[in-house]
């Protein structure tokens, strides 16, 4: 269960454990008018980004060009946490990238393994996200949509949202 305080009192924290509790989220390049693509994620928090295998000869590589902004999203793996993150997205061959998040589930992707001439890396270096945590207790959840119904002015108190911003490191 996504914990509401920890939303409210360590939200940047909560996300970066989010994202490393799940298999995938979506990938997508703003105004390419290409489809999100679900994307395997591999976090470095301290450095703000997101690294993504892929292979080289790939739209969506096509698409990043020199570099584009991106969004990538997420789903909780309870559902009870979702999260939209954005910033510049940029294709990189980083050798030490690829021997640090290198899986034997990665390597299934890869017919020469590292060594693999199409392997290569996208960087998403986040500058800013929105995230969503909510009560997956029914308890609470009917409580609360009972107490707004009683009074107008209430709204019901079943999730957090916050917007994170994100230093750039050049």
């Amino acid at each position: 269960m996504a914990s509401l305080t920890e939303a409210r009192e360590a939200p940047e924290r909560q996300l970066w454990d989010e994202i490393g509790g799940i298999h995938a989220g979506m990938l997508g390049i703003e105004g390419s008018h290409m489809h999100m693509q679900p994307m395997a994620p591999n976090a470095d928090p301290k450095a703000s980004t997101i690294w993504f295998f892929t292979k080289t000869d790939t739209d969506l590589v096509r698409a990043v060009g020199a570099g584009a902004m991106a969004h990538f999203c997420v789903i909780g793996k309870k559902h009870d946490y979702h999260a939209c993150l954005a910033g510049r997205l940029e294709v990189r061959k980083d050798p030490a990238k690829i021997e640090e998040y290198w899986s034997a589930v990665t390597a299934a992707w890869f017919e020469h393994g590292k060594e693999d001439p199409l392997l290569t890396l996208l960087a998403l270096r986040v500058e800013d996200a929105e995230i969503w945590a909510s009560t997956d207790s029914t308890l609470r959840f009917g409580w609360e949509i009972a107490k707004a119904n009683l009074h107008d002015e209430k709204m019901p108190d079943v999730g957090v949202k916050q917007h994170l911003a994100f230093p750039q490191f050049h």
